[in-house]
Order: C-alpha cells, then structure tokens, then sequence
C-alpha cells in the first residue's frame, strides 16, 4: 500500500494486479469517527476487478481538533451532533436528516474534488461508507460533468433533499450500490429506502442491498459488491 497526497487529501492506495490503461480507479471515503486508513483493508476482501487501483482517501478533520483527546486517530469529513445522535439511539427516535445541510459539507466536497482532479482518473468508481457515503453522492450530483461510471452508497442517508433531487436527472443511468442494515441505529433503514426510491424514480440505476444488521459492511455486501463490479466490467468486454 502506498501512501500520497492528492491535492489537499492524504489518501492510501492499492494497486489489483498489473495497472492498465482503460482500467478502474476506484475511490472509496471512510466514515465519521474512523482512521484515515478504515477502509483500506476493504482492498483484501471485496474481489475488485484485476488490475484496479484502489484509493481511500484521509478525512479533512482530526477529531482531536473538533471533540477533543478521547477521538486520537479518529478523523471526520465534517463535525455531527454527537449528542442528538445519542438520544436518537437511546430513545429509538428515526434521525431523519433528509431537509437538513451539514455544517462542512462544502468544504469537504471542495476537497474531494481537488483531490479527483489530481488523480485525474480516466475511469472512476466513486463512493463510500457512511458520512463517505453522502459526501460521495453529494460530489457525484454536484460535480456532475465529471466522468463516473458507478456510485457505491455503503450505509449512507439522505441529507440537503431540496437541493439533490434536482440534480439526480443529470445521473441518469448510472450504476448505484447501496446497502443498508433493517436494523441501523445511527441512520435508520427507512431513510435509505426513501433515497433508494429517489434516485431511482430520477432514473439512476439502483442496485440495493438490504441486510440483516446494523451500521458496518458484513460479508454478505462485500460479496454483492464484487458481483456488482464484475457487472459493470463486463460491459466492457
């Protein structure tokens, strides 16, 4: 694994096999609350297609910086109400963030966008897991003329509703994975449901995974996920 700054993200790459011209650069951003390095091992058990390069980028945010010593090596895209994410747990309320904005989110997508222009992928798979997740799709409508050729949505949510849903039209057509957890405590699998229905009522192309679990990626998603990158090669052959 080799470790490089693209524009202003510090990010871990992993090369499947020898790298070819034509071949996949697949970009996948960590959650809220983990190492910059969280999904890096994803490279090991998801059967991505040979000679893929894999990149995870770090965070813009040191937790220590935002919540103090207790978060060391914990870093976040952008800062959560740590405590009405508590009481939605312990009270079972659905944390429903569809209307809202996050704080940050800007910044964290200008981010993510200098650091795809510096990988200046030819054929890119954009996505993440969580607060990644949602930055992801946020990229992928926002900067909509750059090239993607599929979106994966690991336990993410539907935030700033108003200003995505009309931006899904000019995604048309493009491959989706999404996976969710019936039993997610942290962003409730009724949510995911409703951005599923709206992404593909604006005509992308969903692909959704449902599973049995909370908030992670358990087997079963890992392995749906390497059939789903196997489809969206073979279209190439």
């Amino acid at each position: 694994m080799e470790t490089k700054n693209l524009g202003p993200l510090r990010c871990r790459i992993v090369r499947k096999g020898a790298a070819r011209e034509g071949n996949l650069t697949v970009v996948l951003l960590h959650g809220f609350g983990a190492p910059g390095d969280d999904l890096a091992g994803l490279a090991d058990v998801i059967p991505f297609p040979d000679g893929s390069t894999l990149v995870f980028p770090e965070a813009l945010h040191d937790m220590v910086d935002l919540a103090g010593p207790m978060y060391r090596g914990a870093r976040a895209w952008w800062m959560i109400d740590m405590a009405r994410l508590e009481v939605a747990i312990n009270t079972g309320a659905i944390r429903d963030l569809t209307n809202e904005v996050p704080d940050g989110l800007a910044e964290a997508r200008s981010a993510v966008i200098a650091m795809l222009d510096a990988l200046d992928a030819k054929r890119l798979v954009l996505g993440g897991f969580s607060q990644g997740a949602m930055l992801s799709l946020d990229v992928a409508l926002r900067d909509s003329k750059r090239n993607i050729e599929g979106l994966v949505l690991m336990s993410g949510t539907l935030v700033a509703e108003r200003e995505w849903t009309p931006l899904m039209k000019a995604r048309a057509g493009l491959p989706v994975f999404q996976s969710h957890g019936t039993a997610d405590p942290i962003l409730p699998y009724q949510i995911a449901e409703k951005l599923r229905d709206t992404l593909t009522r604006e005509g992308l192309n969903v692909t959704f995974e449902r599973f049995a679990g909370g908030h992670g990626i358990p087997p079963a998603v890992m392995a749906r996920l390497g059939e789903w990158f196997s489809l969206l090669t073979s279209s190439d052959r």
